[in-house]
């Protein structure tokens, strides 16, 4: 359940159930749900509540982005698709062509404007991150956005009309300066914020010299197990990708 960006959990961070008491209390102020999965043997659902609804006791309505670096993996990603349902639905209460009220598809995840007709979907939005290796050194870098003292590997949005591959190339290039080559496919991740699907490859460096980009970077160099900063949590793909670099060229 989303009150607004915020998630109802345990003081802990760890999933609430909420009782068929609470719910029934609140019936007025939850404004969407849906049904999105199973968790741990119990069904889900992705809920927008009233902005004066109330937690009920031993629970509290905390920030997704603030809580997981501690929560587990199959928490994260649920929880994450229930935040960009609940804010699809949000967005999407009008249609965007003609401003229509826009009415649930009975069986699919698609809204319908009861005017024009059209159909609105989730949206995502691709985005590839990308580990560049230079024998057994890996590029760190940090954004501005991100947690005091951490660094991560690159990341940007697939611009239209672009490939994932020449979305790794201009990225790197235009955030440090440099050219990789050798592109492989890590793996992906729904990253929720915002409504992401993050698309990991690893990269050989291929030539030149660092040169960040400002207004994207703050800081970013060559970085050997044993040496790195602070790292983003491991529930997170751009973590993945690191330990699995440890993996071949020692322990960090």
């Amino acid at each position: 359940m989303y009150k607004g960006d915020r998630l109802l959990v345990s003081p802990d961070g760890s999933p609430v159930a909420p009782s068929e008491d609470y719910l029934r209390e609140l019936s007025e102020a939850i404004l969407f749900r849906r049904e999105i999965g199973v968790l741990e043997g119990r069904k889900c659902w992705a809920a927008e509540l009233a902005t004066d609804a109330e937690p009920p006791k031993g629970a509290v309505f905390r920030d997704l982005r603030g809580l997981f670096s501690g929560m587990s993996e199959d928490f994260f990603r649920m929880a994450g698709r229930a935040k960009q349902i609940v804010e699809w639905n949000a967005a999407h209460r009008f249609c965007g062509r003609c401003g229509g009220e826009t009415e649930p598809v009975p069986g699919e995840l698609a809204k319908r404007c009861t005017w024009c007709g059209m159909l609105h979907y989730p949206r995502l939005s691709p985005a590839i991150i990308v580990l560049v290796r230079d024998g057994s050194r890996v590029l760190l870098a940090r954004s501005p956005g991100f947690p005091e003292s951490m660094y991560s590997v690159l990341a940007g949005f697939v611009e239209p009309g672009e490939s994932v591959e020449e979305a790794i190339r201009r990225e790197v290039r235009e955030e440090v300066g440099i050219e990789v080559t050798n592109l492989r496919y890590f793996g992906s991740q729904p990253w929720p914020f915002p409504n992401s699907l993050m698309i990991g490859f690893t990269t050989e460096y291929a030539g030149g010299e660092l040169e960040i980009d400002p207004t994207e970077i703050e800081d970013a160099g060559w970085y050997e197990p044993g040496g790195f900063p602070q790292l983003p949590p491991k529930v997170s793909i751009a973590r993945a990708m690191i330990d699995g670099f440890v993996a071949q060229h020692g322990q960090g």
